[in-house]
């Protein structure tokens, strides 16, 4: 299967750098409105036979216009809703509450999964729901899904479940709004990642850092 996992337009909480995860959460800016038109575009070239959304409204109203285009049901489900913020909800992503939210969803990527963030959900759990979705959509049969989803439990899942991205790798590239980072791979077999934001990305077992992109001039 192909799976497409493209994070939300920008948000007002985007804006102010605001940890903002709990449903159903802000809706779009005006920019943001304009990063979810240009996804059909942008995602001309993938044949896409199923579309996800999570349960918060900013994933539903960037998937519209890519679900109007291509004639697509959005399906909602909460397992790809952002990571739970908990204690820190709507704390400064940029304060040392954000970076103890990041440093534990990659200390869960990279397996110290019953970690938790204040008065939030475990790696277990967390990975749990987004492993079950994914696994829902690769029993569907689809050669291709797009999941719009969110930004740190993008991260964390590449980061735990592609054999060719590593923890370094995730944590020094942040997803910028409508950010789409494609895979391939099966529940069974593993996940490769084949590109990041547009840049492909090597296989393991080639010279360099796991998932070293091959464009260098990035």
């Amino acid at each position: 299967m192909r799976l497409l996992l493209v994070r939300h337009g920008e948000t007002p909480s985007n804006v102010d750098h605001l940890l903002d995860t709990a449903v159903p959460g802000p809706g779009l800016t005006p920019l943001g409105e304009a990063q979810a038109a240009a996804l059909p575009e942008a995602l001309a070239g993938e044949h896409i036979d199923a579309l996800y959304v999570s349960t918060l409204l900013r994933t539903r109203l960037t998937a519209a216009p890519l679900a109007a285009a291509r004639g697509l049901e959005p399906i909602v489900r909460d397992g790809i809703r952002e990571v739970s913020a908990g204690d820190l909800e709507m704390l400064p992503g940029e304060s040392a509450a954000g970076r103890e939210y990041m440093h534990t969803i990659f200390a869960w990527a990279a397996g110290d999964t019953t970690r938790r963030i204040p008065g939030g959900e475990s790696g277990e759990a967390a990975l749990a729901r987004y492993d079950a979705v994914v696994a829902e959509a690769a029993a569907g049969g689809a050669g291709t899904v797009a999941m719009v989803s969110h930004g740190a439990a993008i991260r964390l899942w590449t980061a735990a479940r592609a054999h060719n991205v590593d923890v370094a790798f995730a944590a020094a590239r942040p997803l910028q709004n409508t950010g789409v980072i494609v895979l391939e791979g099966t529940p069974a077999d593993g996940w490769k990642t084949i590109s990041w934001q547009g840049a492909a990305v090597e296989p393991a077992g080639q010279p360099g850092p796991t998932g070293e992109p091959l464009d260098t001039a990035r």
